[in-house]
């Protein structure tokens, strides 16, 4: 017998459940269908557990160099497994809390496989969902006014390195490494690539970065790939870029090796382990899109600006429609789908005030246009004040980096904000507010900064868009 609701979703993770608490607020009665734990890929294998991960590598290299503050350690030694100790129960903690939050909406969750059906006795309309369990568990019919995919994604691989989870790996797989590796080679120099390289040359890992773009974090602004290039050498890590990775080149016995093409000179890389770091792929296969009239595009779910398909009451969300594929943007279009399919007035999510944060050691962070992108419309000024000028920075121990405003020179509005160096990962939440509301370089330099503080730097960036710094 189908069971009845006003809203199912596809996929509880964090665009997922963030959609379903909003749901419940608006007294929707509301299911989600998982296949795996709540929470999804930015919980269990992405955002915290590399995050965590990221802050022991942090704590260890401070303790190596801890001379500096003038306390004297006689040896910082890495307890991996303690570490990815640590990592598991933060992660348990806070899947925990998301379990208390269903419970909480009154949301009903269903652990199994769910797959759109078509037209059928229970629905008209395409769109019921059938949930496959494992064992000999009969399928659930749930039947809805609307739903929501949020089934996410999973990382992408090349032709030739087939991942085998031993030697071969993806972030996923990395995740659960047993003890640090002596060497690694990754393939791929976006954002996560370079998280992994910063957290295990501080491990004390040999790494190498094989990216087939021009420079590595490509689509971030050049100023902040140039610095993040000189930071990453300067500890040890070799960079090569405009590098094709060629196929069938992989062999593995003691280790991997593989090759790659440099502007038409062939070159050979070996390391203990590979890890392939190339993008996303979409989770669209089986979940029944067939059975319905979705259109697609590139391999994502395609969408109107508020999530809707071409079926007006399924709406897709998250890494599954492509754009931003982050976990604050899921979350974002989950509470605006949930909105325009309850009638409430909506505002489409302008990318643009979307930040981008990047937790290496230093942290980079932006938000808004990139220097190149702004002049292509925009006459433009710009401020760049370096963090060494902040005094907190120097009482902090890390006064690398800079923080870069690009502004508008006859309207003077902000275009976009581009931070590299301690805590820009916290620093970007002032430029989120000063996008959203439309504020003006003067208007952000007027707010008073306390000092002594790293937020100092967003205000005396934001005088430097005029001539006006202080401490430059």
């Amino acid at each position: 017998m189908a069971k009845n609701y006003d809203l199912v979703l596809l996929g509880g993770g964090t665009g997922g459940y963030v959609a379903a608490i909003r749901a419940s607020q608006l007294g929707l009665k509301t299911a989600i269908v998982e296949k795996e734990a709540l929470g999804g890929t930015c919980l269990h294998k992405g955002c915290i557990p590399t995050k965590t991960l990221l802050r022991s590598a942090e704590v260890f290299s401070t303790v190596k160099a801890s001379d500096t503050f003038g306390i004297g350690v006689s040896e910082a030694t890495l307890h991996f497994e303690k570490i990815q100790e640590r990592k598991q129960k933060i992660v348990e903690t806070l899947h925990q809390g998301v379990i208390q939050l269903m419970k909480k909406g009154k949301i009903d969750v269903y652990h199994g496989f769910g797959r759109l059906l078509g037209p059928s006795i229970f629905s008209p309309l395409p769109g019921s969902v059938s949930i496959e369990y494992e064992g000999d568990r009969e399928n659930d019919i749930l039947t809805s006014k609307n739903v929501i995919i949020a089934t996410g994604s999973r990382p992408r691989s090349l032709d030739g390195l087939t991942i085998d989870g031993d030697r071969v790996l993806t972030s996923d797989e990395a995740l659960n490494l047993k003890e640090c590796p002596d060497s690694i080679l990754i393939v791929g120099g976006g954002v996560i690539g370079v998280e992994w390289a910063s957290m295990l040359a501080d491990f004390g890992s040999k790494v190498t970065i094989v990216e087939y773009s021009e420079r590595i974090v490509p689509t971030e602004d050049r100023a902040i790939s140039q610095a993040l290039t000189r930071n990453l050498k300067k500890r040890g890590i070799e960079i090569y870029t405009g590098a094709r990775v060629l196929p069938d080149t992989l062999e593995k016995s003691d280790g991997v090796r593989i090759e790659a093409d440099l502007s038409g000179k062939r070159k050979t890389f070996s390391a203990e382990k590979l890890l392939v770091s190339v993008g996303r792929r979409p989770n669209t296969e089986d979940i029944g899109l067939s059975n319905t009239s979705i259109e697609m595009e590139k391999g994502f779910v395609r969408t109107n600006a508020f999530g809707q398909t071409k079926e007006s009451h399924i709406y897709a969300i998250g890494d599954v429609i492509g754009g931003l594929q982050l976990a604050h943007v899921a979350a974002r279009e989950g509470i605006r789908a949930v909105e325009h399919l309850a009638g409430l007035p909506v505002e489409p999510l302008d990318p643009e005030l979307v930040p981008r944060c990047i937790y290496t050691r230093p942290e980079a962070a932006s938000i808004g246009l990139t220097e190149a992108e702004a002049k292509k419309e925009h006459v433009i000024k710009v401020g760049k004040v370096p963090f060494g000028a902040i005094g907190k920075s120097l009482v902090y121990g890390d006064s690398e980096g800079f923080a870069k405003i690009i502004a508008d020179k006859s309207s003077n509005d902000i275009l976009g904000v581009h931070l590299f160096g301690p805590h820009a990962t916290d620093l970007i939440a002032e430029a989120a507010l000063a996008k959203l509301l439309d504020a003006t370089p003067w208007e952000v330099a007027e707010a008073i900064h306390p000092h002594p503080t790293l937020t100092e730097i967003i205000g005396e960036t934001a005088l430097a868009v005029d001539g006006k710094a202080i401490h430059i």
